[in-house]
């Protein structure tokens, strides 16, 4: 007869004691930069559509409004040249660009992954999950499996493939990473976004508008953060403690932003007024994530808002009633890589800690105990995390 097993203590004994965290982040884009002043004449050039005078004009207002400097895109002339149907608006061109992401979707990646592991500082064999998304293609096997094989991480790794989720995933993620470190005790891990525009890259048409937007603001870059629970402070420098995360529909927004794989690529839409529906419904959430903690200012705490675009950014600053300078990290990421979709987050969260400990705040959320991870996407989804951030004395400084 088998002995009698206390399963309550035998699942406790199995889950961390304290709440996951962040203990590492980095960054990566591709080499090649375009300047967004520059670009309509680049893109109406590459996609030999020169002759559509008033609609360039139109393109170069998108441009001038869309508060975006410079984007880094792996997408080249040479490229585009040697594969011209991706550069048509309707062509078919879904096998050209699968062969071109299969391969550098997990490779851009891995570059993120490296540094960050780099500055957790522990050996990779030491991570025990890795959790990957994209929106930027599908294969079997996924991204995840290749970027264990470039990283040469253990073919024992707990791997999560995330495809085709949209901008919000970068907060999916960390949602994902959050029950997986707290319910595994010792888990560290690997949560990696990257994302390459290769896959909606297409030729302008005056009846898609939509579409155009796309061309003006998405970019491609990659983003990577180690996470776990209960740190070793001997041997780990913790930036922000997941406190709590939640996900939700924003009612009546269907159809508000999609994206739909064919063969000519991922066509996106833009159906609804996407900046008033976000705007009107993101208190809701804030309340819901913060009244347990207390907090109903939302100029008392730090924020690290997906970037979809500077009206949706004004909007939200508009109806919040938040200084100027509560979204002056996403707006900057916005202004020096454009929208990368699910990296984009991580690159804020970046800059957040890295300008916090430029500026010698105290902690790593500018000075602030307590702030808000924003992911906005197709659905209409909202991704709300709060973080605690933790004093700059703890955190290794970059």
């Amino acid at each position: 007869m088998a002995s009698s097993i206390d399963i309550s203590a035998f699942r406790d004994a199995q889950r961390a004691h304290g709440p996951a965290t962040i203990l590492a982040v980095a960054t990566a884009n591709p080499s090649n930069c375009v300047y967004q002043d520059d670009y309509p004449d680049y893109y109406f050039r590459v996609t030999k559509s020169e002759h559509m005078v008033d609609l360039k004009e139109k393109f170069k207002r998108i441009c001038d409004k869309s508060m975006i400097r410079k984007r880094y895109i792996h997408l080249t002339e040479e490229y585009l040249k040697e594969n011209p149907n991706i550069g048509e608006f309707s062509d078919p061109s879904l096998d050209a660009r699968q062969d071109l992401l299969v391969v550098e979707v997990p490779k851009l990646g891995a570059q993120a992954a490296t540094k960050a592991i780099k500055e957790w500082g522990q050996p990779k064999s030491k991570i025990t999950h890795l959790i990957f998304v994209t929106t930027s293609n599908v294969d079997m096997p996924g991204a995840d499996f290749q970027l264990t094989k470039l990283l040469g991480l253990s073919p024992s790794v707990k791997r999560y493939m995330m495809s085709h989720l949209g901008c919000y995933s970068g907060g999916t993620v960390l949602r994902l990473a959050k029950d997986v470190a707290e319910n595994n005790k010792g888990a560290r891990v690997l949560v990696v976004c990257s994302e390459i525009t290769v896959v909606t890259f297409r030729g302008p048409n005056e009846k898609h508008l939509d579409s155009l937007i796309g061309q003006a603001i998405f970019a491609d870059g990659a983003g990577a953060v180690i996470v776990g629970a209960d740190p070793d402070l001997t041997i780990e420098r913790p930036l922000f403690e997941i406190i709590s995360a939640a996900q939700t529909i924003i009612p009546d927004s269907e159809g508000g932003i999609a994206g739909h794989l064919r063969e000519v690529g991922l066509t996106f839409h833009l159906l609804k007024d996407v900046p008033v529906l976000i705007s009107e419904n993101i208190e809701k959430e804030l309340t819901k994530a913060f009244s347990p903690i207390g907090i109903s200012d939302w100029n008392s705490i730090f924020w690290i808002a997906h970037p979809g675009g500077r009206a949706i950014l004004d909007q939200v600053e508009l109806k919040l009633g938040l200084n100027e300078e509560k979204l002056r990290a996403t707006r900057h990421v916005l202004s020096e890589y454009g929208n990368m979709s699910s990296a984009c987050v991580l690159f804020i969260l970046d800059e957040m800690r890295k300008k916090s400990t430029k500026d010698d705040a105290t902690t790593t959320g500018e000075g602030l105990e307590w702030g808000v991870l924003f992911g906005f996407g197709p659905g209409l989804t909202i991704e709300t995390v709060v973080l605690h951030s933790v004093p700059t004395t703890m955190s290794i400084a970059t």
